[in-house]
């Protein structure tokens, strides 16, 4: 593997063990895990509750495909119906985000009988042939295209950053009406989907403001244009709701998850209206692996642990308790340019300059590394411009164990300062 995916490039760990919110190394160092292995393990390492769920599962079927159905199969896609606010009832059950997302680039193609495809500048949607075609940023395409035809990137929603060096809200969200446009100058008219993050993660968990998705949703059902949600970062209380759309009060036809779904088991899914998923034929998206029962019974386990320890309440209260430290933490530390977030799912972005908005890109790393010294797994170093710190802890984290973490960024960022 590459030296540049390693969490820690010059000097990798080896973790062995996790419980909980900590992580142990080869060495026996116990550390707090505050990136949860890209927001996957959103109910911790290891719950005796979903150990046990695949332990069981294991000894009675560990795999059938899903030509023939299986009860944790039929169980999840039930489940999943039942618990979206979306009236999203048709669930096709995958292995990861990459495959939810070009099955729902699939489907939007099939229903619509249109072709091109909208996304978002900073945005990522897997490494597939398809999802790297939506993703926007040249460092994860160079040199492997051509890519797919018909696909069109517009300016997103990252406020700090404007494309259009507006700023808000006076700007009266330019970057939502520019979607109009967009359809009518860079596309074809033909638009299949708009595909895009409630809150984009990889480009360092970036918020949009409140009213965005209403005015795009407006905009494609004029032009009776889909909207795909990527929720694969943000599903299933990460943000303090369920499904980060809640937050927004936007019903999407087609949503994909993955990640938190089955707690580090590889499970996803593309959910769909009944209208939209009618178009599918038997067929006409299929995975080997797709709905096995040991992740399906990982996943079903999951959602239990997500309803009765009231991880999506406790995901917006503690997410509200961080946020108040990292903006009292801005005060005190010059590198920190910009603090947003929703529930458990948090930004910092780093500056040299807050006037200049230059990115801390080799202070960020530096802070990863001070981090790791004092035992806390950080994701600092992310975002685009590498300079971002992306705070997705699991949602069984302590106010303690927040207090704990706050302070060790604190400590790291004051001593790269110096």
């Amino acid at each position: 593997m590459p030296g540049r995916f390693f969490l820690y490039p010059d000097d990798p760990v080896v973790f062995v063990e996790g419980k909980g919110t900590k992580l142990i190394d080869s060495e026996g160092r116990e550390y707090l895990d505050f990136f949860s292995a890209h927001s996957v393990m959103s109910y911790g390492h290891c719950h005796p509750k979903i150990v046990a769920a695949i332990q069981k599962q294991a000894a009675k079927l560990i795999h059938y495909t899903p030509d023939n159905y299986t009860v944790p199969m039929t169980t999840l896609a039930e489940r999943l119906a039942n618990i979206n606010k979306f009236g999203l009832t048709k669930t096709f059950l995958l292995n990861s985000g990459t495959e939810a997302v070009e099955c729902a680039l699939f489907l939007s193609r099939k229903y619509s009988k249109k072709q091109d495809i909208i996304a978002l500048y900073g945005a990522f949607h897997g490494r597939g042939y398809g999802a790297r075609s939506v993703t926007s940023w040249f460092k994860y395409k160079r040199g492997m295209g051509p890519y797919l035809p018909g696909v069109t990137h517009i300016p997103s929603y990252y406020c700090y950053r404007c494309y259009f060096g507006l700023e808000y809200p006076s700007c009266g969200v330019h970057c939502a009406k520019f979607v109009e446009e967009a359809i009518k100058n860079q596309t074809s008219g033909d638009v299949a989907a708009f595909i895009a993050e409630p809150i984009q993660g990889t480009a360092g968990n970036v918020i949009p403001p409140d009213e965005y998705f209403k005015v795009v949703k407006q905009i494609l059902d004029d032009h009776n244009i889909l909207l795909i949600s990527d929720e694969v970062i943000t599903g299933f209380g990460r943000t303090g709701r369920l499904f980060a759309m809640e937050h927004y009060g936007v019903k999407p036809p087609i949503m994909t998850v993955a990640k938190a779904l089955a707690s580090g088991v590889p499970a996803a899914a593309t959910m769909a209206s009944d209208e939209v998923a009618s178009a599918f034929e038997p067929g006409d998206y299929f995975t080997t692996y797709g709905g096995n029962p040991i992740a399906c019974a990982a996943a079903l386990a999951a959602l239990d642990v997500l309803e009765e320890e009231k991880l999506v309440d406790r995901s917006r209260e503690l997410g509200d308790y961080a946020m108040k430290l990292f903006n009292e933490m801005m005060r005190r530390r010059k590198l920190v340019g910009e603090v947003r977030g929703k529930g458990l799912l948090i930004g910092i972005e780093l500056v040299k300059d807050r006037r200049t908005k230059e990115p801390a890109t080799e202070e960020a790393m530096k802070i990863r590394y001070e981090a790791r010294k004092r035992g806390l797994v950080l994701g600092s170093g992310f975002g685009w411009l590498g300079n971002c710190i992306r705070i997705n802890p699991p949602l069984i984290i302590s106010r303690e164990e927040i207090d704990k973490a706050a302070g060790i960024i604190d400590e790291s960022i004051k001593a790269v300062e110096r």
